[in-house]
């Protein structure tokens, strides 16, 4: 009797293929400093290749014992895997002042290698190595070219900037007008209430842009400049 069967042979090759597929996806996010790199994808994979081979072997002994057992039904817990994943998936999304996301790319890497992991454990070699080879390329050669497309459609600069104000009547309003004197336009606001010792303040976030470079330093310093702001940050959005 060997020592190695068939079924721990089989399991050990799709295993090793998925470490291998998802953790080329895993490169390409930790190449880009997202919180989701080459462990989590690989553990993510490995997981659901796991689950899978659990669907087709772990009940074999089981049924050969319970042959008039009907209904046995091997994609259940895949689609356990796949809906149960996207808890992860969302741990991975950031939200910037009500306005910017990010992380939703690194969400749906997630998502793909569980499914990649359910397809290599049910041995579809040649679909799961397709699949690595058009999300790689995906995330690899596609970012590039959606900078150079929006650089060339759109040329605005675009900046994000957060203020701690008082609260009171008529702040927002003096904001805007600042904001406007200096030829920028606000295509997106958020405007959140902070209940402080000092008193209730708010935190008005603005997603603003221009076609002409931005005099940070000097928009900052009128800002400041208004009694009721606490403080003022601007990040330039990518």
């Amino acid at each position: 009797m060997a020592f190695f069967s068939d079924e721990m042979i089989t399991s050990t090759i799709r295993l090793f293929v998925i470490v291998l597929l998802s953790g080329i996806i895993g490169i390409e996010r930790e190449a880009k400093n997202h919180p989701a790199g080459l462990r989590t994808h690989i553990v993510v994979g490995v997981g659901s290749c796991m689950l899978m081979l659990v669907s087709i072997f772990g009940f074999e002994d089981y049924l050969k014992t319970h042959e008039d057992l009907r209904g046995f039904d091997p994609s259940r817990i895949p689609s356990y895997v796949i809906s149960g994943i996207g808890f992860l998936g969302a741990g991975t999304i950031l939200v910037q002042g009500g306005i910017t996301v990010k992380g939703l790319t690194t969400a749906a890497s997630i998502w793909v290698v569980a499914g990649l992991g359910i397809v290599v454990g049910i041995g579809m070699y040649y679909e799961a190595v397709l699949a690595t080879i058009i999300i790689v390329t995906t995330l690899f050669f596609l970012n590039r070219f959606e900078k150079l497309y929006k650089k060339k459609i759109d040329r605005k600069d675009n900046l994000l900037l957060t203020l701690t104000i008082n609260k009171g009547e008529g702040h927002i309003s003096k904001i805007n007008d600042v904001v406007s004197s200096k030829d920028l336009e606000i295509s997106q606001y958020n405007i959140e209430e902070d209940n402080t010792d000092e008193g209730p303040l708010l935190i008005y976030t603005l997603s603003i842009s221009t076609k002409r470079p931005v005099h940070v330093a000097g928009l900052l310093e009128n800002l400041q400049g208004l009694e009721f702001v606490k403080s003022a940050n601007v990040n330039k959005r990518s």
